[in-house]
């Protein structure tokens, strides 16, 4: 029986940026990746792909136009991570079907999943059943494979949104697989997940874009940037995330952004009908309700995995439930053990949520 909580032969991360290299990363730092095993790095340049080798944080690599590495690189291939674009998905999958071989699992990381699971349906067909969806929510300022950090995970959770098709091992997989990282796991349907991430990810990077925007757009952009100030750092930090990323997310969640856009839209009227008739009360109540909100939220205490989800992982690992747990509280004791519960929003690569 084995002392770790997850172990494997071979992944493939399709996306060796951020998401993907902090995976690999956060593996190698647990001690999952035994003399023999491999973590594969598929990417879009050659460049990349070969200072993600060169920085140890996998193993090799290929280029997704590269068939033939490909093909050797889903060779054997216990689990297959996506950390690309979402639109991107239904392409790759496309690409790697041929090569796909039946004990693989095929995971994601993307940040809407309505249209994930729709494009591996198209894809992937009647083995549709090795698709678990999943997405991370972690993130940095920075992206690219140099930005990647074994400690990404830490604390951090992570959604699975499973298929009625799943095997119930292949879940409990990729679920170990993330606890593993130092990541907590949860579990929510495909909409649950879309709505619930268009209120509290989605819209506020759209608002982040456009306050930067609205400013470019005003009169003295360069002395209202030149005395911005913390405030304006905090809301706006997450305007450095890749556009190309948010495009898609936006196009993909477009129902869900839009209910929660129009909401705020109304909250945005009634406090300038407020501010405009002079109404300090209301500004005042209001205020105060987000301000306690915010605080209750912010000082929320950690999370505790369920006892299923510790049956998923001990299946998924061959440990038993009191192993799972006598292990984690020998991690919680050693040294950077984080368990910070702040799962915040932002990256250059990501939201706190999408993949690169």
């Amino acid at each position: 029986m084995s002392d770790r909580p997850f172990a494997f032969r071979k992944i493939v991360i399709c996306g060796v940026g951020l998401i993907g290299g902090s995976l690999a990363l956060a593996l190698r730092r647990a001690g999952c990746v035994p003399a023999g095993a491999e973590i594969v790095g598929v990417g879009r340049s050659r460049a990349s792909v070969e200072r993600a080798v060169e920085l140890g944080v996998v193993s090799s690599a290929c280029t997704f136009d590269d068939v033939a590495g490909l093909a050797h690189a889903l060779d054997g291939a216990d689990i297959v991570l996506l950390a690309v674009p979402v639109a991107q998905t239904g392409a790759l999958l496309d690409v790697m079907l041929p090569h796909l071989q039946r004990q693989t699992i095929v995971t994601d990381a993307g940040s809407t999943k309505r249209d994930v699971i729709a494009a591996a349906r198209a894809s992937l067909g009647s083995r549709i059943d090795q698709f678990v969806p999943a997405h991370p929510i972690a993130g940095r300022e920075r992206s690219g494979v140099e930005a990647a950090i074994d400690s990404l995970y830490d604390g951090r959770n992570v959604v699975l949104c499973p298929l009625p098709e799943n095997r119930a091992e292949d879940v409990a997989r990729v679920d170990a697989m993330w606890r593993a990282t130092g990541a907590r796991t949860h579990r929510m349907t495909p909409d649950q997940h879309d709505t619930v991430f268009a209120s509290v990810s989605h819209l506020p990077h759209l608002l982040s874009f456009a306050l930067v925007d609205q400013i470019l757009d005003s009169g003295e952009a360069d002395l209202k940037f030149a005395f911005a100030a913390g405030g304006f750092r905090d809301f706006t930090r997450i305007a450095a995330s890749s556009p190309e990323m948010w495009r898609d997310i936006f196009v993909a969640n477009k129902q869900a952004v839009l209910a929660e856009l129009d909401g705020y839209t109304a909250v945005l009227a009634r406090l300038r009908a407020a501010i405009e008739r002079g109404d300090g009360e209301t500004l005042l109540t209001t205020f105060a309700r987000a301000r306690d909100a915010r605080s209750q939220w912010s000082d929320r205490p950690a999370q505790e995995p369920s006892r299923q989800s510790l049956r998923e992982a001990a299946i998924a690992s061959g440990m038993t439930v009191q192993a799972i747990l006598t292990l984690r509280e020998r991690m919680r004791g050693g040294a950077g053990s984080d368990t910070s519960t702040d799962a915040s929003t932002g990256s250059a690569s990501r939201d706190d949520s999408a993949p690169e």
